[in-house]
């Protein structure tokens, strides 16, 4: 299927439902990560009672590199399985 291209047809409605369907198989991935991330770093980096309103600047520091690593394993894994592009 070409994109905005004249002479190629118009996709179907199932090439449509199809193309919707990727769509929110996408959106479903990026969600379910981001989840997972914040989950993740949030339990490694802060405390389970909170003694201020805002992270501190070790938590912040400790979130940040956490997120750089899962990050950067997220791409590995990536491209170890065939997806030589990053998943966001």
């Amino acid at each position: 299927m070409a994109l905005n291209n004249s002479n190629a047809a118009a996709p179907s409605a199932f090439e449509r439902e199809q193309i919707i369907g990727m769509m929110e198989k996408e959106m479903e991935y990026r969600v379910d990560m981001f989840n997972k991330l914040t989950h993740t770093c949030f339990s490694k980096c802060t405390e389970n009672k909170y003694k201020e309103s805002e992270l501190n600047m070790g938590e912040n520091s400790c979130i940040d590199r956490c997120v750089s690593k899962y990050w950067q394993v997220t791409n590995l894994v990536g491209q170890l399985l065939g997806n030589n592009q990053p998943p966001m």
